[in-house]
C-alpha cells in the first residue's frame, strides 16, 4: 500500500512528539538537546522545525498530548462518582493527584508554565473552562449547585485545581502536600452546593 505525503508527515510528527516527550520527561526542557532528540528517531533538526516551528512548538505538542490523556483519566474518575456532583468533584481531585506523576509534574506543571506562560491561557485550558462551565450550569439548573454565574464559578474551580496541582508539583515533598491540597479543594467546591435540601 502506497504511503501518502500526509501519512509521512503524520508519522514524522508522531516520532518527534514521542522523542520529545521522553527527552523532556527525563532531562527537562532546558537540557533536552534537539540534535540528540532528532537523531534518536533518525530525523533532522529541519524536520522538527518544519513540523513544530521550534523547540517550544514541540513542547506545546507534547503538552497537548499529555493533556488529552489526563482528560480521559479525569473523565474516568468522574464516571465513578455516585452522583453528578461527586463526579464533578472527583474529576478535579484526579487532576490534582496526577501532579504526583513525574512526567506530568515536570512537563505539564513545571517546564510548561516556565516556557509557555500562564497555563490558564493555554488553548486546552480554554476548552476545559467551557466544559466546566457547561457542567456547572447543568448542576445549577438541576438545583444541586446554588444559583451563581456558571462561568465565574468554573474559573474559580479550575483555578483552584490548577493551583493545587502546581503547588504539589513544586513542593519539596509533593506527597505530603497532596492530602491538604485535595482536602482544601473538596471544602472549597462544597461551598457551591445548594443548601436548600437538594441532594448532591
Amino acid at each position: 500500500m502506497t504511503r501518502t505525503r500526509a501519512d509521512m508527515v503524520a508519522e514524522t510528527r508522531e516520532k518527534l512528539i514521542r522523542a520529545g516527550r521522553a527527552a523532556f520527561a527525563a532531562k527537562g526542557y532546558a537540557a533536552a538537546s534537539m540534535d540528540d532528540l532528532t537523531a534518536e528517531v533518525g530525523l533532522t533538526r529541519g524536520a522538527l522545525y518544519h513540523s513544530f516551528g521550534d523547540k517550544k512548538g514541540l513542547l506545546q505538542a507534547v503538552i497537548d498530548q499529555i493533556d488529552a490523556e489526563m482528560l480521559t483519566r479525569m473523565r474516568a474518575a468522574g464516571a465513578r462518582g455516585q452522583t453528578p456532583w461527586e463526579g464533578f468533584v472527583e474529576e478535579g481531585v484526579a487532576y490534582i493527584e496526577m501532579a504526583l506523576e513525574p512526567e506530568i509534574q515536570r512537563i505539564m506543571l513545571l517546564d510548561g508554565p516556565a516556557v509557555l506562560g500562564d497555563p490558564s491561557g493555554w488553548p486546552n485550558q480554554t476548552a476545559c473552562l467551557r466544559t466546566t462551565t457547561k457542567t456547572l450550569q447543568t448542576l445549577i439548573d438541576d438545583g444541586v449547585v446554588a444559583p451563581v454565574d456558571a462561568e465565574a464559578a468554573a474559573r474559580l474551580v479550575n483555578g483552584a485545581a490548577l493551583n493545587a496541582a502546581l503547588w504539589v508539583a513544586a513542593a519539596d515533598d509533593p506527597t505530603a502536600v497532596l492530602e491538604p491540597a485535595v482536602d482544601a479543594f473538596r471544602r472549597l467546591t462544597s461551598g457551591l452546593l445548594n443548601r436548600n435540601g437538594v441532594d448532591a
